[in-house]
């Protein structure tokens, strides 16, 4: 055996996986092998990439400065602008309107209602949705005219132009129409609505339009009592008579509602703020409907039947001034504004000025009586025509010379006469026209009336140093001077309370909201002729109508003593500023020993058989005389008749 060491036997073990393409693993002490890379075409160097860091870095830049953008501008509108934008979310997310107060009603005395609201509704649209954006049509505003048109009694043109409507999701199409209006509407935009549901090319051109609750004014009794009443205009205001003189009362106070909105819509979830609209006070008037009515119906049929111009009737409380009754023709409905006549509108008896004629005498002779120039029974011969001044006067009938007591001058009604007695009042004619002058305005003549009536007139009255020649003459007798139907009817109304005057008034109060009732101030008193005077005066007046030479046998009420005075003046044509025609008048009161109602009576220029007033406005003083006495219970007093003389034996 040989000295070495035989050789070990390796045991196997076992087997290793295989290193990647065949490769060893290398020992200790090995290079490294080489990475695998792409074969190298004709031996070139290889490719190398390179470094993703600056790409990075770019990007994340950008995206830096695009935060930042998005930062600075959020800062912007959460912080710097808020206030701003908060506001115009506020503003296109709510809207507001006006709640319209609920206008007071106009009753008579007795509580009968003269004018009244009943509800309605504004009809209004969201221009908004009527834009090729909301409707995808670009005509939509012009189809929803079309339809709204007729009903709201408007041109298309007029509505469309509405409805497009810039910067506001709100605009009124119509004032205060009835509720039949709204539900045409409402049909309408039903109809739409279900078409469009079915056939999605359809477009509701309706769905913008929408209603707000309001209220309209009617006037339940048609033209009765129209001239005081008067009426209220489109914007809900009043537009004469006791609607405008009292307009602040009646209308109340609007409120205002601010709710959100969408669709043009109330989101009912979202609270509102609410100032609630507060009602108009409810006025009560002097007026007794059912006086009114014989008054305007009897005013009315005489002027149809004499062809004049016009007419007025007043009645009035002598011991309080309050006026029953105020009536003339033509007159109006305030319901239908449409088919009243210009001339109609308004109230004749405080807006005509004419010259009174005959009815003014009582004021000359009350004068003469409170001055102690005469009496009843004074002697006065009034001859067949009288030079006084430029001018030669007469009495309306030629008579040969009359021997008349003073009562006999009112009784027959002499121009001449008055004329004489008027002249005793002075030493000379100047003093005797400031005595004159002094009593027609106590009477109240030249002088609003005290009702502060919209477009009263307060006649003319020129102070006495200022009468013309004629005028000296003419004033005694009621020509040369002009008044209104109130004034005339005032003046008899003061000798009827024992010469003490009370203003004339319309109005006898309120009731407010709360539901309390505040009488309006009492109306002035002023004494102008003594108690004794008016009581002779009025037994004067008595003559005028209970005796046979008296020119008012017309006005005779049987079982009751009537005082009152005939009328017949030259008319001054307010077309022309000239004479032509007659003012036709009738004043009086009763029962004469005991007064308690006054009638005044007008018709201007009759064409129609007679035009005298004893003739026409006496029997007009009479039928509504008879009716105001009955409505208000007032029995005759059963006394007899002064019986005065009227002339003298010479």
């Amino acid at each position: 055996m040989s000295d070495r060491e035989p050789p070990r036997r390796r045991v196997p073990g076992p087997a290793r996986p295989a290193r990647p393409g065949g490769q060893r693993r290398p020992g200790p002490g090995a290079r490294p092998a080489r990475r695998p890379g792409a074969p190298r075409p004709g031996g070139s160097r290889p490719l190398r990439l390179g470094s993703p860091r600056p790409r990075l870095r770019m990007v994340s830049l950008a995206l830096t400065l695009v935060m930042a953008a998005f930062v600075v501008r959020l800062l912007q509108v959460q912080a710097v602008d808020a206030s701003a934008y908060a506001a115009k979310a506020e503003q296109n997310r709510y809207v507001g309107r006006t709640l319209a107060a609920t206008r007071g009603g106009i009753t008579d005395r007795n509580g009968v209602e003269l004018a009244t609201s009943v509800d309605a509704y504004d009809i209004t649209a969201d221009p908004t949705m009527f834009t090729r954006a909301a409707t995808k049509v670009s005509d939509a505003a012009e189809q929803a005219a079309a339809l709204l048109g007729p009903i709201l009694d408007q041109s298309p043109d007029t509505v469309a132009k509405k409805l497009r409507t810039k910067n506001t999701r709100y605009t009124l199409l119509a004032h205060r129409r009835t509720p039949q209006v709204w539900k045409q509407i409402k049909d309408l935009k039903t109809t739409l609505a279900a078409k469009a549901e079915t056939d999605k090319s359809a477009v509701n051109f309706l769905a913008g339009v929408l209603a707000v609750p309001a209220s309209k004014r009617v006037y339940p009794n048609g033209d009765l009592a129209a001239g005081i009443l008067g009426w209220v205009n489109a914007d809900g205001k009043g537009g004469g008579g006791v609607e405008q003189q009292l307009n602040r009362e009646l209308s109340g106070k609007d409120g205002k509602i601010r709710y959100a909105q969408s669709g043009g819509r109330q989101v009912p979830t979202v609270g509102s703020t609410e100032t609630p609209a507060v009602a108009g006070s409810d006025v009560e008037l002097t007026i007794d409907r059912d006086i009114q009515w014989a008054a305007q119906n009897a005013i009315a049929e005489q002027v149809k039947k004499s062809g004049a111009d016009r007419g007025y009737v007043i009645v009035q409380d002598t011991r309080t001034g309050e006026v029953l009754a105020m009536a003339d023709s033509p007159g109006f409905d305030p319901n239908d504004l449409s088919q009243a006549s210009a001339a109609a509108l308004g109230n004749a008896a405080l807006q005509d000025a004419y010259e009174p004629g005959s009815t003014a005498k009582v004021m000359s002779m009350a004068a003469v009586l409170e001055e102690n120039v005469a009496t009843p029974g004074t002697h006065v011969v009034v001859p067949n025509r009288l030079h006084r001044g430029d001018r030669l006067f007469q009495d309306d009938v030629d008579h040969a010379t009359w021997n008349l007591t003073l009562n006999g001058v009112l009784a027959k009604s002499s121009n001449i006469g008055t004329i004489l007695a008027a002249g005793q009042l002075g030493k000379t004619q100047k003093e005797a026209n400031k005595v004159l002058y002094s009593y027609l305005r106590k009477f109240g003549i030249g002088g609003y009336t005290g009702l502060d009536f919209p477009g009263e007139t307060r006649g003319i009255l020129a102070p006495a140093d200022k009468w013309s020649t004629s005028q000296q003459y003419t004033i005694p007798f009621g020509q040369g001077v002009s008044i209104n139907a109130m004034q005339a009817a005032s003046v008899y109304s003061t000798i009827a309370n024992g010469g003490v005057r009370v203003e004339p008034t319309l109005v006898r109060g309120a009731k407010g909201p709360d539901g309390r009732f505040a009488p309006v101030a009492q109306p002035k008193k002023s004494r102008v002729v003594s108690a004794k005077t008016a009581k002779t005066l009025a037994q004067m007046l008595e003559s005028v109508v209970d005796d046979e030479e008296g020119t008012g046998a017309k006005a005779r009420i049987p079982g009751y003593r009537v005082a009152g005075k005939t009328g017949t003046a030259n008319r001054v044509d307010p077309a022309t500023g000239k004479y032509h025609g007659y003012t036709s008048s009738f004043a009086g009161f009763a029962p004469a020993d005991k007064p308690r109602i006054t009638v005044y009576c007008a018709i201007q220029n009759a064409t129609k058989g007679s035009y005298f007033g004893g003739q026409i406005c006496g029997p007009i003083y009479k039928q509504v005389m008879e009716f105001a006495l009955k409505t208000l219970q007032i029995p005759p007093t059963g006394a007899g008749a002064a019986n005065l003389p009227v002339s003298f034996t010479p």
